[in-house]
């Protein structure tokens, strides 16, 4: 706090005298003290700043204490290895505790481990956490991530649906990569299946395993490495008979089995017999028929690159990965075979007739699923008109609508059809005339036959014959329908002798007569061959809904053909079950040259538009009420959301309404095709596009011309130019005044009308002009400026030449400096060198000079001390004379 005191002092001490000076004027010092306030304030505030941004928190658990998984939660990395040195398989979780979809997957990780916690070790790591090592050392871009080691080969990274049932198939996978074939049977289960499979047999004589097989098994991990719906499986032949059965003998030898074309013999002599290359032999050779869409739910073109490769019949079912049976996908895998078996192979026909064992054995379990649903049966009886060859062998008929095979109806407390349902089944069951044979019976017996306005509603027929009077014990049974040979009867409600209603072609029914549609080879019989691709409906629902499926169905199994080539699709009925004799009908039906199913159209709902009353909204199930009405002249738009020219119209529509509002007989309408398909006839190929429908002569629809700019009064022109009856019709032809009245009053609110009309282009157009003025003011601005813009460019590129001419003329002088410079330095050594050598003499002079005053000095001490030395000792004397005499 005396800090803070200080600091104010220092800033506000030089204030004092100018706070004096304001104290004789309130209003200045009024602002003066809230500008010091308002200083005060920032600089506490700034000088805290450092205290805003706090510490992350640690993390928690995120899996709980009582969870069979390891929670690694500060990302511990390091301790991964060391966990997963105690079990065979690890199954690694790395996750971020704020990722919706590492939440959600927690619950499913939680159910898969409580159940294989004996077998497999679950670890989770945070690899969130900034100051963990997962982190730091791992660079993940999405979550969560799943990882999967077995034994010392990984990581594995399982991409497949994250739910508890597809993980712990993934990880019973990983754990048992190859299944092993002992029996002829089980040999059989396994070349029966969809997916492609690679055996290899192995004598298992040596210890502790025979040559080749570790690479198998890894060849196998590679597999579900490579992809994680495990679309190749991988097995093991342990007996030599079993081996013999698909012609293999030597034992190492790895063999790919191939529905429709020839098997395989991984060739050892050509390619090095590794686990990477047998896993690439194997993938680069696989033969795939059906095919799992498993889209990740975010933007992807999974489904659009497939659908590009031709028609697709695409199946939802519900799917259980860990049911160790699936005899739905057993009878799809026999349709499937026998749809592509155009050679009639020895191979698939073992195939088909051990699946058709199996499901012999559970006909039984099956044979307790309803047929139909949801709609009821509605039957009525029909007296049969004399002038049918038919009536003379019986009189009496009871038709019944989705019936189910088998059950016989009753003509008491049955729901009455109506009369174009009856006579629907009255024109198929006579077509069927000629199919009736006599036959004595006390029993009464019904069959089936197909409706052509749906592909998938059936008529029971049963037929009596009566005496007169009627009497119920003089009963005799003298037809039944023969809709199935004895070979198809098994097949169901569909029959391969169909025939369309009584009112189509009859070109269409000689060739559905004389043309016997076999379910087996028929994709080589037809040029609309179908590719097969399946979808878990308990994950892909919403898919099949937008497809046309039924958003509040019991159970989820639907199928529809989609053909992308042209722009068409075809919709399993709701009301049907999923199983073989209804898949086969629908693969039938499409392969037809003349097909019976009928085109889906995607339907709409209607938008409350801002001008409800104006503009009528039409969508696929009001077509028809709508634009067909016989009595109204209807102007229709097509248009699509995503259209911008479109939106430009709407303004143009608006106001071509308001016009012909007060019109009973002229209707303004639009349709979004984006949300509404319609019948070929009625769809256009670019938007926005205007037909105008006549009154009474829809069939004469006229198409706005495209060269003609679209204005109101255009419009409006067009309009009139092709309704006669609003042109031609003169008001005063009348047979009294009272009409000539009521005609003169019409045509007074239409001048009216048509005057305000004028009125308001009149002041658009002073608005337009206006404008224009203000554009044309602006585009002499704009070209003034740009003229400026012009001169001021021609400155700067003068400037910049300029600047260039002295570039040059600086780098000239530049080079030039640079040459005197290097001669400088080179007389600088020069000097430098010779300033070197005469510090080299000025030294030994030196050293000369020292010398010499040196031997100086001692010969002066020698001088004056020689008196004293003459008088005590005159003999030496002579002797240092003779020593001088020389110097």
């Amino acid at each position: 706090m005396l800090r803070l005191h200080s600091e104010l002092g220092r800033q506000f001490g030089g204030v004092g005298s100018a706070l004096v000076h304001m104290a004789r004027r309130p209003e200045l010092l009024c602002g003066a003290l809230a500008a010091i306030c308002t200083v005060i304030t920032l600089r506490f505030a700034l000088s805290r700043a450092k205290d805003v941004v706090r510490m992350a928190p640690p993390p928690v658990r995120f899996f709980s204490r009582n969870s069979s998984v390891i929670d690694l939660y500060m990302g511990q990395l390091d301790q991964v290895e060391r966990h997963c040195h105690i079990s065979e398989v690890s199954v690694i979780l790395f996750y971020a505790p704020w990722c919706g979809e590492s939440i959600s997957v927690r619950e499913e990780i939680d159910q898969v481990a409580e159940k294989l916690q004996e077998q497999v070790l679950f670890l989770a790591v945070n690899c969130w956490w900034h100051q963990g090592k997962c982190r730091k050392q791992m660079n993940l871009f999405y979550y969560p991530v799943i990882h999967l080691y077995q034994r010392r080969f990984g990581p594995i990274e399982y991409r497949g649906p994250l739910t508890a049932a597809y993980i712990h198939k993934f990880i019973q996978r990983v754990m048992t990569p190859l299944r092993y074939v002992s029996t002829h049977s089980v040999l059989l289960d396994f070349l029966s299946h969809y997916e492609p499979g690679v055996l290899g047999y192995f004598e298992f004589n040596h210890s502790p395993q025979p040559p080749g097989y570790l690479t198998l098994y890894i060849s196998a991990l590679h597999a579900l490495k490579r992809d994680h719906q495990g679309t190749i499986r991988f097995g093991v032949i342990t007996s030599k008979q079993v081996a013999e059965e698909i012609s293999v003998t030597d034992p190492g030898t790895i063999y790919m089995h191939r529905h429709f074309n020839s098997s395989l013999v991984f060739p050892h002599e050509v390619i090095t017999f590794t686990a990477v290359n047998v896993y690439s032999w194997a993938y680069e050779n696989r033969e795939t028929f059906i095919h799992w869409l498993r889209p990740h739910g975010s933007k992807s073109l999974l489904l659009n690159n497939e659908l590009k490769k031709g028609p697709a019949l695409l199946l939802f079912f519900p799917f259980s990965p860990l049911a160790e049976k699936q005899p739905l996908m057993e009878k799809i895998t026999e349709v499937i075979l026998q749809y592509r078996n155009c050679n009639n192979s020895k191979t698939i026909q073992r195939v088909l007739q051990y699946l058709e064992e199996n499901e012999q054995k559970n006909r039984d379990v099956q044979s307790t699923r309803p047929l139909f649903r949801t709609r009821k049966p509605c039957c009525n009886t029909v007296i049969l008109s004399q002038l049918h060859s038919i009536a003379q062998t019986h009189n009496i008929c009871e038709l019944c609508i989705n019936q189910t095979i088998g059950i016989q109806p009753s003509v008491v407390h049955i729901a009455r059809c109506s009369f174009v349902e009856m006579e629907t089944a009255l024109d198929s069951f006579y077509l069927r005339e000629q199919s009736f044979f006599q036959l004595q019976s006390r029993t009464v017996e019904c069959s089936d036959f197909l409706s052509y306005y749906s592909p998938f509603n059936y008529y029971t027929a049963c037929c009596r014959t009566f005496s007169s009077p009627i009497n119920s014990e003089q009963i005799n049974v003298i037809a039944s329908l023969e809709l199935f040979s004895n070979a198809d009867h098994h097949q169901g409600m569909f029959s391969d002798n169909s025939f369309p209603h009584i009112e189509d072609t009859a070109t269409r029914f000689l060739d559905l007569n004389h043309g016997h549609v076999n379910i087996t080879g028929l994709s080589c019989n037809t040029n609309k061959t179908l590719n097969f691709y399946l979808l878990d409906s308990n994950l892909h629902w919403r898919f099949a809904t937008r497809l046309g499926a039924s958003e509040c169905a019991q159970v989820q199994e639907f199928a529809t053909i989609v053909d992308l080539w042209d722009e068409v699709h075809y919709v399993f009925d709701h009301e049907q079950v999923l199983d073989k004799s209804s898949i086969e009908s629908i693969i039938k039906n499409y392969s037809r040259v003349y097909s019976p199913l009928s085109r889906h159209l995607i339907v709409g709902t209607k938008s409350k538009a801002q001008e409800e009353y104006l503009i009528a909204e039409a969508t696929t199930q009001t077509f028809d009420s709508i634009v067909l009405d016989g009595e109204k002249n209807v102007l229709l738009l097509y248009y699509t959301q995503w259209c911008g020219f479109c939106t430009v119209l709407n303004h143009i529509f608006i106001q071509v309404a308001r016009l012909f509002h007060a019109d009973d007989g002229i209707l303004i309408a639009r349709i979004n095709v984006a949300k509404n398909d319609l019948p070929w006839e009625y769809m256009v190929d670019r938007f926005p596009t205007i037909l105008f429908f006549p009154k009474n002569r829809k069939d004469w629809s006229v198409k706005y011309p495209e060269d003609l700019p679209l204005t109101v009064p255009n419009l409006v022109r067009f309009i009139l130019w092709h309704t006669p009856q609003l042109v031609q019709q003169n008001p005063f032809k009348c047979c009294n005044p009272e009409c000539i009245q009521k005609a003169a009053e019409l045509q007074k609110d239409r001048i009216s009308q048509l005057e305000s009309e004028i009125k308001r282009l009149h002041a658009e157009m002073q608005m337009l002009h206006q404008a224009e003025k203000q554009l044309i003011y602006q585009l002499s601005v704009s070209r003034q400026e740009e003229h400026q813009l012009k001169l001021h460019n021609r400155a700067l590129q003068e400037k910049n030449e300029n600047l260039k001419h002295h570039n040059e003329k600086l780098k000239d002088l530049y080079q030039q400096r640079n040459i005197e410079l290097a001669e400088t330095a080179a007389k600088l050594s020069e000097i430098a060198t010779v300033s070197k050598q005469l510090l080299n003499e000025n030294i030994l002079l030196k050293t000369y000079m020292s010398s010499i005053e040196e031997e100086l000095e001692i010969n002066k001490h020698t001088s004056t001390s020689l008196p004293i030395e003459e008088s005590e000792l005159p003999t030496t004397h002579s002797e240092n004379a003779e020593v001088q005499s020389p110097n």
